[in-house]
Order: C-alpha cells, then structure tokens, then sequence
C-alpha cells in the first residue's frame, strides 16, 4: 500500500501542490508500474523518473479515499488511499477539475472542510464589481446588492421587469436576483460576509466580475449552476440542532465563535475558534449563481403546484420558518418559472399538433372560461379540445379591454384558435360548442360544421320544463321531465341528419299522448316494446294547458332549429371538466397580470392532458372500481362514476428539470419567448390616475358626513 507522507512535492509535470495529501509509490510490483506508467503518460520519460515517487490525492478519484466525509467535514486532518487505488486524474487545471471527480474539485486550501457550497466575496464599488481579475467590471442589468454587514439594501437600482405585468426588453444579461432581497431578521452576533457565487455570461463559462476565488478548484466549482441539487431529499432541521453541531471545536473540542446570517430560506453559519484558529463556514443549500437554490426551488413547487404564495406564508409562519417575501417570488416566476413553462407547453402543443395534422380531420370541442361573471370578467380563456383525445390543443387568453365589452370575448377566442390551428395545418372536420349566438354566426360565416352539446341544451330545456310545471294545472309534467332529458340524448345520438333528429324530437309530443306511431316518414314509430300501463292517469291529453305549453316549448322554431344541430356523439363534458381543474392553478379570487394568467391556464393544460385518459382503478382481484355520488342538481338522486387511478405528476419533475438545468443556466432563448408576447394594456390605462392626496383630501365618511 502507498505510504502518506507529510512532506514532499508532487512528481507529476506542472503539478505544483505542496501539502499533507501526498503518496509514496506503493509495494506492489503490479500497482508500482500502474503508477509509473501514468506518470509517464504526462510526458516524463522513465530515465527522468525520480527514485522516490510521490502523487498527491488530486490525482485520485474520489472512490479511492477511505474517510473522504471526515476529511471534508473537518474531522480528519489526513486523506487514507485504499488499498490497489490507481491516479487517473490530471489535476492540472480549473476545467479540468470542473468536469472531473477529483477530491480537490470540492477541497481546497483556504476553503472550509464544512462548506456545501464555494465562498466568493461579494466587493461592491458603485455601480461596479470588483473582479478576481482584472479589476472594476461594470455589471449590465444586475440588481442592487445588498451590504452583508449591516444588513441594508438599496431600491432604487431594482430592475422593475420582474415586478410589473407588463413585458419589456431583456437585459443584456442575466441579472442578479436573490441577493437583492432584504433580510428579515437580524444576525447573530457581528455578521460575516455571506458567500456566493454568480455568472455574468449566458453560458456559464465566463468568471462572474464580482467573484474573488481563493483557488481555482473553488471557481472550478461555483461556475456549474446546473446542478441535481433540486432532486434532493430535504429535512426540516431545528435551529438548535443545527447550532449544537458548532458548538465546540472539531480538532482542539473548545467552545466556538458561532454566528449565522439567513436569506429566505437559505442559511450560513460561520464557526471560529479562538484556541487553534480553526474557521469554517457551513450552508444549509447551494448557491447557484446568486441564488440559494432552495429559494428558487420553493418558489418553483408552489408556482408548478397551484399553491397560493399567502397560504404558504401562513404555513411557514406557524411553524416558524423563515421564507423569502413576495417580490422574490415574483422574480423567481418571471425570470425563470414562468418562462419553462411557456417552452414546455410549446413543445408538447407541438407534438400534439404534429400528430393531428397526420390524422385528417379532427373533431373539436371549443368553450370560454371567465375569471369572473361575463359582464365584469376580465379575462376569457377559450380552449380547444381534441374531443377524439380529450387533449387540449390550444388556449387563447383574452382580455375584454382587447374586444370592447366582455360578452365578445367568446367570439374572439374561437376566432383566435381556429386561426392559429388552420395556420399549423389542421383539418378541422366539425366543432362542438355551446349555443353562444356570435359563435354560431361567426361559424356559419366561416362554413365550419357546427354541432351543440347535448347537456348544454339540457340543461336550459329542464329550467323550461321546471318553469312549466310550477305553473297551475302543470304539476303532471314533473313526472315526465327525466323522460324528456333523456329524450334529448337519444334524439342527438341515435340520429344521422338534422331532419332526423327533428323528427325524433317531435315524435316525443305522441309519445306523452300514449301514441306510438307518428306520421313523419323519418321515424314512423317508437323504437321501445309496446307495454300495456298501469298508471292510465300519466298520460297528457290533448288540448290541456300542460300539453299545449309543452307542445308550444318543443316545437318553438329555435328549438327546433337546435335540436338540428345536436352533437351526435362527442361532446364538450371533458372540456367542462378541464375547466374545473383550472381554479386549482387561477382561483378567480386572485387578480393575476396577464403573462401569470397564461402561463397557469398553461400549466393547467399540462396536468389535464397528463392525467384526461386515466384507467379506472381496479381491485387485485381485477375487479373494476367505482363510487358513488349524490350531487345537488339530482336532488337526492344517486349516480355511479368509474374510479380512476391516482393522479400523475410527471410534468412535475420535468419542469423542474427545465427550470434548474436549461433556464437557468441560459435564461436567453426562453425568455425571449415570453416577452414575445403580446400584453394588452391594463383596463385602467384609459382612464386618467387621478392624484393620490387630492383623492384622500376629498375622502369623506358616509356615516360621519365629515371630512377624515
């Protein structure tokens, strides 16, 4: 085995370390020409080869140490190599450390053993960073950092972009995000210079201009922002559980120096003892670029999730965590969350188009959602549904400012919709929609076939029959009104034509009569067996107020026209039920700009699409599931649903994939998309602002009838 030696000099060409982490040329004859050769292959000829060969350890991998965690926690002051370990790194310069394994890619000289993440000082002069090289280095759209000593932080440099709702030009360069934040509490004792890291360049490989390293295996280190540290398991740690390990020193076991500084979530703790000298510096998380990795994380999984910001404040507050404020949250989603989630839906309404265009035609379901009642709403989402599918194609968010009056927005997201799919290629053979009177206008205009949903029409033909049968001499036909709803469904889906479907419906006024066969060609008889009854008295009569309110509500020329019209077999539920699922991502109690608006309705698709066609759950017998229900609208009713599998989240991992490993290591391509978009003006932008003192001046109270 290799002897460690306390003294001595590396013999592999330009390594220059000196330290305590050498190795001596090991016994064994196979092992001792392993080592030779490699050093011979760095260009040492064998003549040259000194008598006693010496490696240090940055030229093993990490695999070959026994007590790697002790040496790095700072329980160890030595490295052991295992036995018949073989050098296989060079070990010469930063990237190469980057990219390779070595032990002092995360170990350096003047580095702490305790550290997770690389120290830089952030050294501010103005509007300018100091660099490790090369001096002042102006930073193009970075926000304002804060002075680590005292805790203060200017605003007036804040890069209003990530606040407003408005979309403008992005900087030239990625700028700094977390560190502007303000702290929310003070520190322990007298407070160290947090460290950090940043990258200035949109590849990553340049080194940050306010970055001063200590080694180049440090730098080496802290220019990687795309990290798997997002796919970590993390613990809830008490804060005396995390002091108690600081207490004492690890090598003389004497009581420490401690003090501690908090960003968010986001902890450092800084030990130093004053018997022997020994400092280090422990963080909870990493820092990527200039932003605690948790932060950001967080930040993401309540975005991606559809949790409320608030709630989760309110969580963290009963239990005493420490969370970030709001405005970081925004500039986390605007910067980085918001934009992934632009791409990802892209790319996947990509797919789904390209595979639609191979199909031939398809059959659409199309619907508006409001954030409010139409008359006050101020955002109407219009979604496309593949109703062969049940997958959403497209989304169009309109704001009513953009059309007028809210009750246009209908007409104009299905106008939007259907230009963007006949633009990518569509056959679009019919669609299904509600009764909208601009819609079905702007689909005859457009020679679109046009068919009805079926509960739609339901739906507001039992509000008739219910109006009808409250009235006098009426009350027969609330034994009939089941009868007629399901009368609806069979006339639409067992029907080829308009003319056929007509008939049928009419047929229903016969039947109600106790007459079977009808005159119309089209459908001379009843299709069910011919029964003798035992309730004489449920038949209607001709010619009395029931049955003529009912012949005059079914044959209305309207009616008539839309039971023509009636969608033969699919039909927009899925897409109501996609509609449900939206408030779990946009409640409408919450005012969202219009970028935050889209990007949600967007991820709402996202998990509908992901989990629309779920099988229904099964016993391990393979017997299928299903529960029971008692909805309101059947007053007292029960009805059956298949059970359906758990819900998926797979979207889930691969945002956070996006946002960790391609956002934000070059935010550029991404949000370039984002601010591609077209944001209309705010609703109140027409109007004049009026001034603030002015209106508190002329503020008077309804009930003192004085000025307050």
């Amino acid at each position: 085995m290799a002897k460690r030696l306390h003294h001595g000099k590396c013999n592999v060409p330009g390594c220059s370390n000196e330290d305590k982490s050498l190795f001596s040329l090991p016994s064994s004859q196979p092992l001792k020409t392993q080592w030779l050769n490699f050093i011979c292959s760095r260009g040492v000829t064998s003549k040259l080869i000194p008598k006693n060969v010496n490696l240090c350890a940055k030229h093993f991998s990490e695999d070959c140490f026994h007590n790697l965690g002790q040496y790095r926690a700072g329980f160890a002051q030595n490295l052991k190599l295992k036995s018949g370990s073989i050098p296989t790194l060079d070990g010469l310069s930063a990237n190469e450390q980057a990219s390779s394994s070595s032990v002092f890619a995360q170990t350096s000289q003047t580095r702490d053993s305790a550290c997770q993440t690389d120290p830089i000082r952030l050294v501010f002069t103005g509007g300018a960073a100091t660099g490790c090289s090369g001096g002042p280095k102006a930073i193009q759209g970075s926000f304002c950092m804060r002075d680590w000593e005292d805790g203060t932080s200017s605003s007036s440099h804040a890069d209003p972009s990530f606040l407003s709702s408005t979309a403008v030009q992005r900087p030239a360069k990625r700028p700094r995000l977390e560190l502007e934040e303000e702290l929310d509490g003070p520190f322990e004792g007298t407070s160290s210079e947090l460290t950090a890291s940043v990258s200035m360049e949109q590849d990553s490989t340049r080194e940050p201009a306010n970055y001063t390293p200590t080694t180049p295996e440090s730098t080496a280190r802290a220019e990687v922002p795309g990290s798997s540290s997002h796919r970590e398991n993390k613990f809830i740690v008490y804060e005396s559980c995390i002091m108690e390990l600081f207490q004492k020193c690890p090598l003389c076991t004497r009581p420490c120096d401690v003090r501690s500084q908090r960003l968010g979530t986001f902890l450092s703790v800084n030990q130093q003892c004053s018997h022997c000298s020994h400092t280090r510096r422990w963080n909870s998380q990493p820092i990527l670029g200039s932003t605690p990795a948790g932060n950001l994380q967080l930040s993401a999984a309540m975005y991606l999730s559809g949790a409320s910001f608030i709630l989760i404040e309110k969580v963290f507050k009963a239990l005493k965590l420490p969370l970030f404020g709001y405005e970081t949250f925004r500039r986390l989603a605007r910067a980085f969350i918001e934009p992934a989630i632009l791409h990802h839906w892209k790319v996947t309404q990509d797919i789904t188009l390209q595979r639609l265009t191979q199909e031939g035609k398809v059959i659409l379901g199309g619907d508006m959602r409001a954030d409010s009642p139409v008359p006050s709403a101020k955002y109407g989402s219009y979604a496309m549904m593949d109703l062969r599918t049940n997958t959403i194609v497209d989304i169009q968010l309109v704001q009513s400012n953009e059309v007028g009056r809210s009750n246009c927005m209908e007409k104009e997201g299905l106008s939007r919709s259907l230009t963007f799919l006949e633009a990518r290629g569509i056959n679009i053979d019919s669609i299904v929609t509600g009764r909208h009177p601009q819609v079905q206008e702007f689909l005859r205009e457009r020679n679109v076939n046009h068919y009805f949903d079926v509960r739609h029409f339901t739906k507001d033909f039992s509000k008739k029959l219910e109006a009808i049968s409250k009235q006098r001499d009426c009350g027969k036909l609330k034994k009939w009104m089941k009868c007629l709803n399901n009368h609806v469904h069979f006339t639409a889906s067992g029907s080829t034509s308009g003319a056929e479907r007509a008939a049928k419906w009419t047929a229903m006024l016969n039947h109600v009569q106790d007459i079977h066969t009808h005159e119309d060609p089209l459908y001379p008889a009843c299709e069910h067996a011919v029964r003798k009854t035992r309730d004489p008295a449920k038949w209607l009569q001709p010619e009395t107020p029931v049955f003529e309110k009912l012949k005059m509500a079914m044959t209305k020329t309207r009616t008539l026209n839309d039971v023509a019209k009636l969608s033969p077999q699919p039909q927009t539920s899925t897409l109501e039920a996609f509609h449900s699922v939206i408030p779990r991502f946009a409640p409408k109690n919450v005012v969202f700009p219009y970028v935050g608006m889209l990007c949600r309705l967007y991820l709402a698709a996202i998990h509908f699409n992901e989990n629309a066609n779920r099988p229904q759950a099964q016993t391990a017998d393979g017997v299928p599931l299903f529960k029971i229900s008692l909805p309101k609208s059947k007053k007292g009713e029960c009805r059956v649903k298949c059970q359906k599998i758990r819900l998926t989240f797979g979207y889930l991992d691969v945002l956070m994939d996006l946002i960790f490993d391609k956002v934000f290591v070059n935010p550029a391509p991404y949000t370039d998309a984002m601010l591609a978009i077209r944001v209309p003006e705010d609703l109140s932008a027409q109007f004049n602002k009026p001034d603030k003192e002015e209106v508190i001046a002329s503020f008077v109270s309804r009930f003192t009838r004085e000025a307050v």
